[in-house]
């Protein structure tokens, strides 16, 4: 008998629902630890186990239950569906075996793009019955049309971009490699292509391009583009410097990829060597060589990195003539503003690297046996060639030093060198091997090994040998207004704020110190009591004497009333090169106010090139002397920058007394002179030179004209020395 509260239906229907509850729980447990087990075993399996759970319809008995009988019917032991158990250790996970992706060549709509832009097709014509349609399509390039049919639009487009992609790329049999204007038969088999001097490459992407024509035409006869040789000769073919390169406004443009990429995309044996390590720990310069064919180039730089990329960007200036000169206009900035420079002002990659590479081997060379004065932060020299024949360069001058003269060492006699940066000293270096150079023609037994030749049409006695050129080596950019605006070497975009007032300022040295300031508007002149009563002796900045080298010459106002103006052909720096800012400052800032110039003086503006292993910043301070060494020299020569004179106390050999009688000597025995003796002071000799004066003063003005102040002179007195009878 029930109690009378007991209802059956529901505590059999209470107990079931609690059970299931039980058993859900009991089996979420067992399927997480079924998960985890096969996550650590590297398995993303889904196997789901189920389980069947069995609810007994059991009569209720108040007093006494089975003890394997829970309170809610639940069995415990009844026998269960055996569970899935992880093995002890699971094997590792198969790999999935896929087929390597083989890469589907572009269609000729996709390359064409790539070749002419905003192109534009035009449906000509429909035909045929409406279940089968002929389409026409036509596309115009460089202002020739191009028709393509097919049964679809698509493929009458693809079909009128192949017809337009083989005028630029056919191939041997009875075509050649040239846009829209087929010459003559070319072997793509043989060397032909090179003496015959396919023009007008434009697509930095010309390789690529033919790689997928030959997919895409099933051409077996041009299998000989994937060997190294020919890939780089057309590679290079498309960046020739001359017309293939100039992209962007009439400039060229710099790769829009790496150096040490692109030299293993162009070459297969390519291999990278450390071979030295020079410095200090917390200075140290790394020399990496890369060798292609068996040639060597060589990098340095403070890291790995830095020497790889440098070395190859040599490879790649000497075997591709590719350079990522600053110079050359990036690919994602803006044109330089400036007229045609990149083009006519930027000196081969090769030639600028071997300028580089001779002036500090003769460095090395002339300073054995002195180590103790080899310490410098700048270094500069002179280069010369003949017929831009850099395998026979010669090497003019080397000399360092950072410092100019203090103003109580100044001389009366001309005996001091008032300024010791090392770009003028090498200036005046080659000043010296100028005057060597006119003393061979003073006998007709040697004249035949000068540099100079009589000139017979000119108001000129002599004049320099056609193809001589000279070039300027700065391990840094000069200072003043070249260096001031450029501090890394990275910042060599546009210039952002150009309009300024502190751009192209005539700036000064200081005395006995490093860095430069901007003159003051003022008469430009200086006294010599008052720089001897303690007023600091200026002198003008290198920045401002190379653009007065690029009106008036760098022979001199001596030498000028002998040999026509001497230019420099090119200037090229270790570091810090800012086209923008070295533009402005050699030359620029005075191109639109120059005026009246006599001829054969003019403006000129050299070529400008930053070497592939840039030169590292020296943190150190700066020595306080300076050597200088000139060709012909037995040894150098070191000048203590603040007294003027040699570490000996002697009057140095480039000093303007030393210039003087050199100069008194030609006058006296150098054929077709007409005045020979000299009878003025040093002063009024060069102010006799008219044209030179001319010159001079057009210059100043210039500078007055762009209100970019006034040329600071020396104190009078320095100049009022003769020649001794």
């Amino acid at each position: 008998m029930y109690p009378v509260s007991y209802k059956p239906g529901r505590a059999c229907y209470k107990s079931c629902h609690h059970a299931m509850r039980v058993a859900r729980s009991s089996f979420c447990y067992q399927r997480q630890q079924f998960y985890a087990a096969s996550s650590y075993a590297g398995k993303r399996s889904r196997l789901f186990v189920r389980r069947r759970f069995t609810f007994p319809s059991l009569p209720y008995n108040p007093v006494s239950a089975p003890s394997d009988i829970n309170m809610n019917g639940y069995n415990r032991k009844s026998p269960q569906k055996r569970r899935y158990e992880m093995p002890k250790y699971a094997a590792a996970p198969k790999k999935k075996i896929c087929k390597e992706r083989i890469p589907q060549p572009k269609n000729t709509v996709a390359m064409l793009n790539e070749l002419r832009h905003g192109l534009i097709y035009k449906l000509e014509s429909q035909t045929g019955p409406v279940h089968a349609p002929l389409f026409t399509i036509s596309v115009e390039v460089d202002g020739q049309k191009y028709l393509g049919q097919g049964r679809s639009k698509k493929v009458a487009r693809i079909e009128a971009a192949a017809t337009a992609l083989r005028s630029f790329i056919q191939f041997k049999d009875g075509a050649v490699l040239s846009p829209l204007k087929p010459a003559g038969n070319l072997d793509f088999t043989s060397d032909e292509h090179l003496e015959n001097g396919i023009e007008n490459l434009c697509n930095q992407k010309l390789v690529e391009i033919i790689k997928t024509l030959m997919l895409t035409e099933k051409k077996s006869n041009l299998t000989s583009l994937e060997q190294p040789t020919l890939r780089l000769q057309m590679f290079c073919m498309s960046q020739n410097v001359s017309k293939s390169a100039i992209t962007v406004d009439g400039q060229k443009k710099v790769p829009d990829k790496g150096p040490v990429m692109l030299l293993y995309e162009l070459f297969n044996d390519v291999n990278f060597e450390c071979i030295n390590i020079d410095g200090a720990q917390n200075n140290c310069r790394f020399k990496m060589t890369v060798t292609i064919n068996e040639k060597k180039f060589d990098g340095t730089g403070p890291s790995k990195k830095t020497a790889k990329n440098a070395a190859a960007k040599a490879a790649l200036a000497s075997l591709c003539n590719i350079s990522y000169s600053p110079m050359v206009v990036p690919q994602k900035n803006v044109p330089l503003p400036i007229d045609d420079k990149s083009s006519s002002m930027e000196l081969p990659q090769i030639h600028a690297d071997t300028i580089g590479r001779l002036v500090l081997e003769k460095f090395m060379e002339v300073i054995k046996g002195q180590e103790a004065y080899s310490r410098r932060k700048v270094l500069a020299g002179i280069v010369m060639t003949e017929n831009m024949n850099f395998c026979e360069a010669k090497v003019i001058s080397v000399s360092t030093g950072t410092k100019c003269v203090s103003g109580e060492h100044m001389s009366v006699n001309g005996a001091v060198l008032n300024d010791s940066h090392a770009e003028i000293v090498s200036r005046r270096c080659l000043l010296k091997y100028l005057y060597a150079q006119l003393d061979l023609q003073c006998n007709q037994a040697t004249a035949y090994q000068s540099i100079f030749v009589r000139n017979t049409d000119g108001q000129y006695p002599y004049k320099l040998k056609s193809g001589v050129h000279f070039h300027l080596y700065i391990n840094t950019a000069p200072c003043g207004d070249a260096r001031i605006f450029s501090p890394h070497e990275n910042d060599t975009g546009v210039d952002k704020h150009p309009n300024r007032k502190a751009r192209g300022q005539l700036r000064t040295k200081i005395e006995s110190g490093e860095g430069t300031i901007p003159v003051k508007s003022s008469d430009g002149i200086q006294t010599w009591d008052g720089v001897l009563q303690g007023q600091r002796l200026l002198t003008m900045s290198c920045s401002d004497k190379i653009a007065r080298w690029n009106i008036v010459g760098i022979q001199g106002s001596l030498l000028s009333s002998i040999i026509e103006p001497v230019y420099l052909h090119s200037i090229v720096l270790g570091s810090l090169l800012h086209p923008e800012h070295m533009y402005r400052a050699v030359c620029g800032r005075i191109e639109k106010s120059i005026q009246g110039l006599p001829p054969p003086y003019h403006l000129n503006k050299p070529r400008l090139a930053l070497v592939t292993s840039a030169e590292p910043r020296n943190q150190a301070k700066a020595p306080n002397f300076g050597i200088n060494w000139t060709i012909g020299d037995t040894e150098l020569e070191v000048v203590n920058s603040l007294t003027g004179r040699t570490i000996g106390g002697q009057v140095s050999r480039i000093t303007k007394q030393a210039f003087f009688v050199k100069y008194g000597f030609l006058m006296a025995n150098l054929p077709g002179i007409l005045v020979r003796k000299v009878t003025t002071d040093y002063g009024q000799t060069k102010a006799n030179v008219k044209d030179y004066q001319i010159a001079k003063l057009e210059l100043f003005s210039a500078f007055k004209r762009e209100d970019l102040g006034s040329w600071l002179k020396k104190p009078i007195e320095q100049d009022e020395f003769g020649l001794a009878e």
